[in-house]
């Protein structure tokens, strides 16, 4: 049975520090990749939102376009954001309930 590892996490817990490869020491690069997806979903959304927009635009226009497809598009957007409102709900639940936390 090895011991090593149960005494560097006492002593990066004796030293009020985060144990190494643990959870809690998330690096850097996974922030950041953390960021560049939500980042990423935000521009997709933006752009289906755009894209909804302009069918709809043509559409009042009078531009010939099939209602179906214009259906599914405003649908498709709508559902979309839904998604993205619930995906940003439980962010926030989640980082409430780590602020709620004791130590």
């Amino acid at each position: 049975m090895a011991t090593g590892a149960i005494g560097s996490i006492g002593s990066a817990v004796a030293s009020g520090g985060v144990i190494p490869n643990s959870p809690l020491s998330a690096p850097d690069n996974a922030i950041e990749g953390f960021q560049n997806l939500l980042a990423n979903a935000i521009t997709k959304l933006e752009q289906g939102q755009a894209e909804t927009d302009q069918v709809v635009s043509q559409l009042a226009a009078g531009v010939p376009l099939d209602l179906h497809t214009v259906a599914l598009a405003v649908e498709e957007n709508s559902l979309n954001f839904e998604l993205a409102m619930q995906v940003r709900n439980k962010l926030v639940e989640a980082y409430q309930e780590v602020v709620r936390m004791q130590v």
